[in-house]
């Protein structure tokens, strides 16, 4: 099958690659290289690096709607369009043209966490079971018909990038399969959706009169980026354990960590680090204190 190929990040690798490998990827579409990092440099998106080195034509286009990019995917004549976390919704006159559309990788189990932080927030907000759901893309987020569903437990200590990386596996697997066998589509329960929407840096935020779940799931879901921050505390490295105090009080501290009470249990803070500041134990960094604001 001839397809043409949207994709953005790290997660879109692995489909990029099951497709190489199994069908003719005519063009790989990626966002624009962004500057990154103290240096500022330019840096090409990880979708962008792995078309170079599988030897595909790529095009990151500033616009999507542009005029050039859509007549030159069109003088392609794919058979059909693939998108993963590409980072853009696609407009119409893009859609239409592969008589097969276009099918979609979503990292969530459709009609919950359509948009765009569906791991995250299946992890902040303490999900056990999440998916991937291939589906057809439509005008709408995440709304087009699913074509396949596929589940998998997520880890009491699961972080996002480990989830990431199963769920993009799993994603390409899936895909591949439904290519293959084209199976009939279902329609989504849109009363139920609910909208995973982009994280911002300030929600990494606690407090440690929130509950024991909602400071460690946010600690997991938003590594490595926001992190998880008390004040001017970023918080490394913590897990949960037994305790209980007022919320903030520091109830023990050893070579193992500091235990904080919150406003229902306790967390051992393990490796901590002020604002501009290395990484160090928490123990060396909060000794002698009795409470954390």
């Amino acid at each position: 099958m001839r397809l043409v190929f949207f994709g953005t990040p790290e997660f879109a690798v692995p489909t990029l690659e099951s497709l190489a490998r199994e069908h003719e990827v005519a063009l790989v579409v990626a966002q624009p290289d962004k500057p990154a990092g103290r240096g500022m440099k330019m840096h090409a998106p990880a979708v962008a690096v792995k078309a170079r080195e599988l030897g595909l034509s790529l095009a990151q286009p500033p616009k999507i709607r542009d005029a050039a990019i859509l007549e030159s995917i069109s003088a392609l004549q794919p058979d059909i369009g693939i998108v993963v976390a590409y980072g853009k919704i696609l407009p119409s006159n893009l859609l239409s043209i592969p008589p097969q559309g276009f099918l979609n990788v979503h990292a969530s189990i459709l009609p919950k966490y359509r948009g765009a932080a569906p791991i995250q927030r299946a992890i902040e907000h303490g999900e056990t079971t999440t998916g991937v759901t291939i589906m057809r893309v439509d005008e709408e987020l995440d709304h087009g018909p699913m074509l396949a569903v596929e589940t998998t437990e997520i880890g009491l200590d699961e972080r996002t990038p480990s989830l990431a990386t199963r769920l993009s596996t799993l994603g390409a697997v899936t895909l591949i399969r439904v290519l293959a066998e084209m199976p009939a589509e279902t329609r989504q329960d849109h009363d139920a959706a609910t909208y995973a929407s982009k994280i911002e840096k300030s929600e990494g935020s606690i407090q440690w009169t929130d509950t024991t779940a909602t400071i460690y799931n946010k600690f997991r879901a938003f590594d490595p980026w926001p992190g998880v921050f008390a004040g001017d505390l970023k918080l490394i490295e913590i897990e949960r354990v037994d305790g209980k105090g007022a919320p903030g009080t520091i109830l023990s501290s050893g070579p193992e960590g500091v235990v904080v009470a919150t406003s229902d249990g306790a967390l051992r803070l393990i490796t901590v680090q002020r604002a501009g500041k290395p990484k160090v134990a928490a123990a060396d960094l909060l000794r002698g204190l009795t409470t954390l604001c």
